[in-house]
């Protein structure tokens, strides 16, 4: 899994030169699936010169990034065939079959990487949760709010990027230090450049209750959340319209 948390550490640091896309589908039976596609074909040279020396001189590292396979493949498919699977706990393996990525090329160039936790339940993300540092992944927080297949309840408090931050500030990973720890936050401020997530819907949406600035439906079945990271980080004086602390959509 440390391979996994590698690249999704050089695709963050490359989001000033990215287009990200997060979208989530909530289905009928109270899961969702959480999909990243991470395009980063024109930030490669920028990632590396900005990649700790202890991993940029370490050709094998990115070398592993190249081998990602090219279609959906499981955690545990890939540790598995590696012979890298070290856990027997049913339930991180469980989460392991569930979590998938693919490598995506132009041509022979890597040109990015998708992500994908699939049919995600309450108690899967409860066991996100418990896993240790080292193994945790990076969840979007829309994914955490209350869904129980027919009603979302969105807190507009979990309206950040927390979920990334213990990534990017490099902990389990080659080069780690207590200086990228600490810088995590502003790592994220500076390369961060926009920021959004779509919300669809198996049924057809009936109502949606509060509103905020940064939440747009878009039609029957989708909700759109684009991120003002300039309010996100403190840096703009300028009021929210709404604000509500709750929103709530229900579906029929």
């Amino acid at each position: 899994m440390k391979k996994i948390l590698f690249l999704l550490v050089i695709s963050l640091f490359a989001l000033q030169s990215c287009s990200v896309n997060s979208e989530i589908v909530y289905h009928k039976d109270a899961a969702s699936t959480a999909l990243m596609d991470i395009d980063m074909k024109e930030a490669m040279t920028m990632f590396k010169s900005m990649m700790p020396d202890s991993v940029k001189n370490d050709k094998r590292e990115l070398a592993e990034l190249e081998k990602l396979p090219r279609t959906w493949t499981s955690l545990y498919e890939m540790e598995k065939k590696e012979g890298k699977l070290k856990t027997t706990n049913p339930d991180s393996i469980k989460i392991m079959k569930k979590v998938f990525v693919k490598s995506n090329f132009d041509k022979d160039e890597l040109a990015g990487f998708s992500m994908k936790m699939d049919h995600f339940t309450k108690a899967d993300y409860s066991t996100i949760g418990n896993m240790s540092k080292k193994d945790k992944l990076p969840i979007d927080q829309m994914a955490l709010n209350m869904w129980d297949g027919k009603t979302l309840t969105i807190d507009t408090e979990n309206l950040n990027i927390n979920g990334f931050k213990g990534v990017l500030s490099g902990k389990g990973l080659p080069g780690e230090d207590e200086t990228t720890t600490e810088s995590a936050s502003s790592m994220i401020k500076m390369m961060l450049k926009k920021m959004s997530t779509t919300l669809k819907f198996e049924n057809k949406i009936k109502s949606v209750s509060g509103k905020h600035d940064w939440i747009t439906q878009i039609d029957d079945h989708t909700i759109r959340v684009d991120y003002n990271l300039d309010e996100m980080f403190g840096d703009s004086k300028k009021q929210l319209k709404s604000s509500d602390k709750k929103i709530v959509i229900i579906t029929e």
